[in-house]
């Protein structure tokens, strides 16, 4: 059944096409299996809480009539606005507005955030931009530049709030513009497609915006919202969908609400954040985390923008999930919120994820995979301006920047056929990961370290788990002893000027290099002797140092350094290799003579079997159906024949190709 929604109608009807509803929740109240809610254009002004959620077989749909002209915002217009003193103007709204939940009194803040100064989950917005919240009315007034601002030239756009009663009082520094004129709205909503149970699954949202609201700090161990989420449930369809200005997160995948698990370090403080992170696994699979029960969702097509925590975010509930086609930008860029947890997709227990095709840049980070990325692929992606911009601190309490960051797993992960054009290309406190046929232009990142507490001058080991394969079921913890990396057939290109002396992670050396003091295969297994019987003391050492690494068949330039136990290779000191990322009209390409330099070097085609399993899983480096993987189609999906060029491209010529 086709179920109508019309805020245009002159009344509310009963969900036909001559009488549809005015509201998409009065339509979310009543579909079942196989129904779909065809929403013509308006903007919504409404939580919508999907009741019921359909089956595998006959889902429950919500459709924008026309693509993206159906808007639900977490905000409404304000225009009574008076003057107050300068380019500031007040407003006073009535919290019987808000309900439950005040965005104006409710702060964001909890486990894993950093940031010195807490704000609130509303906002002002000024003609479709989030203005910048002072910490005072006096810092309102004088209306100035907040250093840390990805756009500085914005951030003299101020709001200010306080209580009096029964109401709440909005301060906003508007710059010269008469508010009443203009069109501005504030934060009133919490989240605009979000079931409010778990369990709701099996529904396709297709072609909606979706934009401005009051979500909170979503960290791990915490209840995940976001303006659209599956909460805790299978199977959904996010499609086609403009989604920005989030307070915190647009799309959440994540963390169901645990009361006994639930900010414990920020509320109990008595256990440390990261045990309270292996509290999270165990309990949830106690609440239903299986194949069967969670994950399996499709994001696809999204345009992502102009958040202030994450674009996607996800603790465990993304398992199993496909994320393509999104362009994800400008995620954190007013640098007000600090701490983890930021990125353009920031996943925990990424199990058996893919995510290809997307396009990530001016983030705080692009992806990072926290804890448990096991099986975890990431393909086929354009990275690049994933780094504070040239001439501007850092803000207090802020994360280091990268192209993709994986924490404290013990893979197996995929990182492949990517482009990463940023400053630092893969921050890796972690082991088990494999880059086959990436192109880098920066560095690598807390290899070696970043991994463990160090308390006292005590090494406190952070152990994660592992996995069964392919499932969520927990087969072990363990420290992470780092290594278990496999670099193969990538391009490594010095980019920027070295600052051995610099306090950042950026500028520095890019390339292999920095495993140089870890064993091959065959020096590491050789001290276990295994043609003689097992000596548990004398092997003690040797189970808890470095895991092997594997290189082979990258090419190396503008002084960027290989392992120097990699055998085949090209290393290019001489010629001047410049990759420039041009943009026009919002397509983006590559210029560069990279390909001149690299001639007739070529390598092997990369498989699965060459891979082998990850240490710890003791997995494949293998899709999620557990089938062999042929690296024989690069970025754009074309072919490589019985021998290949290092990096993402298997004809150099294709690399002045439309990227995005």
């Amino acid at each position: 059944m086709v179920i109508y929604v019309s805020n245009a109608a002159p009344k509310n009807g009963n969900g036909s096409k001559e009488m549809p509803f005015r509201h998409i929740n009065d339509a979310a109240k009543i579909a079942v299996p196989g129904d779909e809610i065809l929403v013509a254009p308006g903007v919504y002004h409404e939580y919508v809480d999907p009741v019921n959620g359909g089956t595998e077989d006959s889902r429950i749909v919500y459709r924008s009539e026309k693509p993206l002209g159906a808007v639900i915002t977490g905000a409404e217009d304000m225009k009574d606005w008076k003057h107050y003193e300068g380019s500031v103007w007040v407003c006073r709204v009535n919290n019987g507005v808000f309900g439950s939940y005040n965005p104006y009194t409710t702060m964001i803040g909890g486990d894993w955030y950093f940031a010195p100064v807490v704000r609130h989950t509303g906002a002002v917005y000024l003609n479709g931009r989030q203005l910048y919240e002072a910490e005072s009315l006096e810092e309102c007034v004088k209306g100035e530049v907040y250093a840390p601002s990805w756009e500085p030239e914005w951030s003299v756009y101020k709001w200010y709030t306080e209580q009096d009663g029964d109401e709440t009082v909005i301060y906003a520094n508007f710059q010269g513009k008469n508010p009443n004129e203009e069109t501005v709205e504030i934060n009133v909503r919490r989240n605009c497609f979000m079931p409010s149970r778990t369990g709701v699954n099996y529904i396709t949202f297709s072609g909606f915006t979706v934009e401005k609201a009051a979500t909170t700090w979503a960290p791990p161990a915490a209840y995940q919202d976001g303006m659209i989420g599956p909460h805790w449930s299978k199977g959904w369809i996010i499609e086609d969908c403009d989604i920005s200005n989030s307070k915190c997160c647009g799309i959440s995948l994540g963390k169901y609400y645990d009361p006994e698990n639930d900010h414990y370090f920020t509320r109990k403080h008595v256990k440390s954040p990261t045990q309270m992170e292996r509290d999270a696994v165990c309990r949830g699979q106690y609440h239903g985390w299986t194949k069967e029960k969670i994950g399996s969702h499709i994001v696809r097509r999204c345009h992502i923008h102009h958040c202030e925590q994450t674009g996607i975010v996800g603790r465990m509930g993304a398992v199993f999930s496909l994320i393509e086609d999104n362009h994800i930008h400008h995620i954190n860029n007013m640098q007000q919120l600090g701490g983890a947890e930021i990125a353009g997709i920031k996943l925990h227990a990424a199990i058996d994820v893919v995510m290809r095709r997307n396009h990530i840049h001016h983030s705080t980070m692009g992806i990072w995979c926290d804890w448990q990325a096991q099986g975890t692929r990431i393909t086929q992606n354009l990275l690049h301006d994933n780094h504070v911009p040239d001439n501007t601190p850092r803000a207090a309490g802020s994360m280091f920047s990268q192209d993709i960051f994986i924490e404290v797993g013990h893979g197996p992960t995929l990182i492949d056929n990517n482009i990463m054009l940023s400053k630092v290309s893969v921050t890796l406190a972690t082991e088990g990961v494999a880059l086959v046929h990436n192109l880098m232009l920066g560095k690598f990142a807390l290899v070696g370290k970043g991994t463990d507490s160090i308390v006292e001058g005590v090494n406190r080991a952070r152990y994660t788990p592992y996995h069964i394969h392919h499932r969520t079921e927990v087969a072990g913890f363990m420290t992470i002893l780092h290594g278990d990396d496999r670099f193969y057939n990538n391009i490594f290109v010095q980019n920027w000027p070295v600052e051995p002396d610099a306090k950042e992670q950026e500028n520095q050396e890019v390339g292999t290099h920095v495993f140089d003091e870890y064993p091959t295969y065959e020096e590491w297994i050789s001290h276990f002797e295994l043609d003689k019987p097992a000596d548990m003391g004398a092997l003690e050492k040797y189970h808890f140092s470095h895991l092997p690494v594997w290189a082979n068949g990258n090419a190396y330039f503008n002084g960027a350094k290989p392992w120097k136990k990699e055998a085949e290779n090209l290393v290019n000191q001489t010629d001047k290799v410049y990759v420039e990322l041009e943009e026009k009209n919002g397509s983006y390409s590559l210029k560069t003579n990279l390909y001149d330099f690299l001639k007739d070097f070529e390598t092997g085609i990369i498989n699965s079997d060459i891979l082998g399993c990850a240490f710890e899983p003791e997995q494949r480096f293998e899709n999620p159906d557990g089938t062999a993987i042929l690296f024989n189609e690069d970025y754009f999906g074309e072919h490589r024949g019985i021998a290949a060029l290092p990096g993402p491209f298997a004809d150099g010529r294709d690399a002045g190709k439309k990227l995005w």
